[in-house]
């Protein structure tokens, strides 16, 4: 039997400096996988800098590996955003499984088989790696610990989302629930998680949290002031849906 089709998608901007070396090292680690095919995706979002000649790079070598297993392609969007890199990648992919992580790597590569597990053996439509879980172990500053927590709160309590880490940068979805759910998010930016979570949610879904080993990028480019505020907009436009 042909093995599934799991998608890996990378959202990136502006990230020549890591995008291949770390490419390389998650390719590598897929294919030493042997149960699925792999469909590695570099979603680059209006990055600036030498990240799409990269990408494309990437993709006429074959990242170097020997294995068929492992396919890559690249896509480039000329605004950035995150949320709208990914609506890209998965609709226009095939895989029975999409899937996305951060380009740093932040989330330890051990934990995507048990992140992909739990949607492939039928325990759930989607599935969250959660850094706020008493399993999980995280290492980062405590302003971005502060933050994460005061916004779980916020969601959890205005949203009623019953996930307790929206934002963490490691999910993955049922092909079909994705392009159920897609065409109905609005935000095209940081905020798009928390939205695909709550719509998820309320159309009946079944969401798993797991566990994570998680770093965090001293070199992030996330801009935490006004991203706050996007998802704070973001929160009050989904309140006022469900009145």
């Amino acid at each position: 039997m042909t093995p599934p089709l799991l998608n890996v998608t990378l959202p990136v901007f502006n990230e020549e400096v890591q995008l291949a070396d770390n490419t390389r090292r998650l390719a590598t680690f897929l294919a030493s996988q042997s149960t699925y095919s792999w469909e590695v995706v570099i979603a680059d979002n209006g990055s600036t800098d030498r990240t799409r000649d990269i990408a494309q790079k990437l993709v006429e070598e074959g990242m170097g590996l020997s294995s068929g297993r492992v396919q890559l392609r690249a896509i480039h969007r000329d605004t950035a955003g995150r949320g709208g890199a990914l609506k890209e990648a998965w609709l226009s992919s095939e895989a029975d499984i999409l899937s996305y992580m951060d380009v740093d790597l932040s989330t330890d590569l051990a934990c995507l088989p048990a992140l992909l597990n739990v949607i492939t053996e039928g325990g759930a439509d989607l599935a969250v790696g959660s850094r706020l879980l008493p399993d999980s172990k995280t290492t980062r500053g405590w302003k971005r610990e502060v933050l994460s927590r005061v916004y779980s709160r916020l969601v959890r309590g205005a949203l009623r989302l019953r996930v307790r880490d929206a934002q963490c940068g490691f999910k993955a979805i049922r092909r079909e629930v994705a392009r159920a759910l897609l065409p109905h998010i609005q935000d095209n930016g940081w905020f798009f998680d928390t939205e695909l979570l709550v719509l998820a949610q309320r159309a009946g879904y079944r969401i798993a949290e797991v566990p994570v080993h998680w770093v965090d990028d001293p070199g992030s480019t996330v801009k935490l002031l006004p991203t706050i505020w996007r998802d704070v907009c973001g929160v009050r436009r989904l309140r006022r849906q469900a009145e």
